[in-house]
C-alpha cells in the first residue's frame, strides 16, 4: 500500500491519539446530526459534502434518504476510502466522487444540488468569499448550505504562557519555543484557520446571495478533564503540523524538556486546565 496524502493520514491515523475513541466518535455525530437538521434535507434530494472526508456527513445523508450524495474532497485517498466503503455498503449507484477543492467546484454542474455541507473545510481556505460563491453556483433555486466550522480566532493562547489549554507561569520562553515549531508550519499572519470569525461567515453568505441566512455560535470555557499523558503527546490537531511530542522534542534541549514536562504532565493527567472553543453552524438559502 503507498503512502497516502496529508489529509487522508491524518484523518485515518493521526487525528485521534487516544485508545478509546467513542466520545470524539459520538460527538462527530453530533455534528453530522445538526449539520443535516440544519440543511432540512428531504427524501430523494441531491447531497454535495463538500471537503467529505471519511464521508461521516455523505453517508449520514444517505441514512436519511438522500437520493444523491456527491463526495467532493482535495484528496483522492478518502474520495477512494469513500467509494470503497459505498461499494460495500451497497451505496456505489447513488454517490459521485469528485475531486476538488471548496473554492473551485467546476467539475460540479452548476445549479445541480439541492442542499451543500461542510464540516470544518473553510478553516483551511483561503478563499472562502469564491467557495461561498461555489456553493451558491451549484445549488438549485431555493437549495439550501448548512455549515459547521470552528471559529479558532476564539481559541488562541490568552497569556504567554499558555500551552494547548495549561498555564505554565515563569516558563514562557520553553512555551514560545514550542509554540514557534507550530507557527513555521502554520504562520499565524496567513493561516486560514485564524482569518475569520462567525460574522465572516454570515457577510460572506450574504455577498454570495444566500438568503434565510441563520447561524449559532456555541462558545465553551471548561476543564478539559484527565488525560492520558501518552495520548496528549500524541495529539495532531490538524494536517499541517506535527504532535505536540514532536515539537516539544524539536524545540528544547533534554533539560529543558524535562522541566516543561515535569510542569504540564501533572496539570494534563489531572485535567487541571481550561479549554476555549468556539464553533459556528450556519443555514441560508439561495435564491
Amino acid at each position: 500500500m503507498g503512502t497516502r496524502d496529508l489529509w487522508a493520514d491524518w484523518l485515518l491515523a493521526r487525528r485521534f491519539p487516544d485508545e478509546d475513541r467513542r466520545p470524539v466518535l459520538a460527538y462527530l455525530g453530533r455534528i453530522r446530526d445538526k449539520v443535516l437538521d440544519n440543511a432540512g434535507l428531504l427524501g430523494g434530494e441531491t447531497l454535495l459534502d463538500v471537503g467529505c472526508g471519511d464521508g461521516l456527513i455523505g453517508f449520514g445523508a444517505m441514512d436519511r434518504g438522500a437520493g444523491k450524495v456527491v463526495f467532493s474532497d482535495v484528496s483522492q485517498d478518502l474520495l477512494d476510502t469513500c467509494e470503497s466503503a459505498a461499494s460495500e455498503l451497497g451505496l456505489a449507484d447513488r454517490c459521485r466522487f469528485a475531486l476538488a477543492s471548496a473554492d473551485d467546484l467546476a467539475v460540479i454542474e452548476s445549479r445541480s444540488v439541492d442542499v451543500v455541507t461542510t464540516r470544518s473545510v473553510l478553516i483551511y481556505v483561503k478563499d472562502k468569499e469564491q467557495a461561498f460563491a461555489e456553493f451558491y453556483r451549484v445549488l438549485r433555486p431555493g437549495g439550501r448550505v448548512s455549515l459547521f466550522e470552528p471559529i479558532n480566532s476564539f481559541s488562541r493562547p490568552v497569556s504567554p504562557g499558555w500551552l494547548w489549554a495549561y498555564e505554565l507561569p515563569g516558563l514562557e520562553p520553553l512555551v514560545e519555543r514550542v509554540g514557534s515549531v507550530f507557527e513555521r508550519n502554520q504562520p499565524p499572519d496567513s493561516d486560514p484557520m485564524l482569518d475569520f470569525d462567525e460574522r465572516d461567515l454570515v457577510r460572506l453568505a450574504e455577498q454570495a446571495g444566500f438568503g434565510e441566512i441563520q447561524l449559532q455560535l456555541t462558545i465553551e470555557v471548561k476543564s478539559p478533564g484527565p488525560r492520558s499523558w501518552e495520548s496528549f503527546l500524541r495529539t495532531v490537531p490538524n494536517p499541517k503540523v506535527p504532535s505536540l511530542g514532536d515539537a516539544i522534542e524539536e524545540a528544547l534541549e533534554p533539560h529543558e524538556r524535562e522541566e516543561l514536562i515535569g510542569r504540564l504532565r501533572p496539570l494534563v493527567e489531572q485535567g487541571r486546565g481550561r479549554v476555549r472553543s468556539a464553533v459556528a453552524y450556519l443555514s441560508a438559502t439561495s435564491g
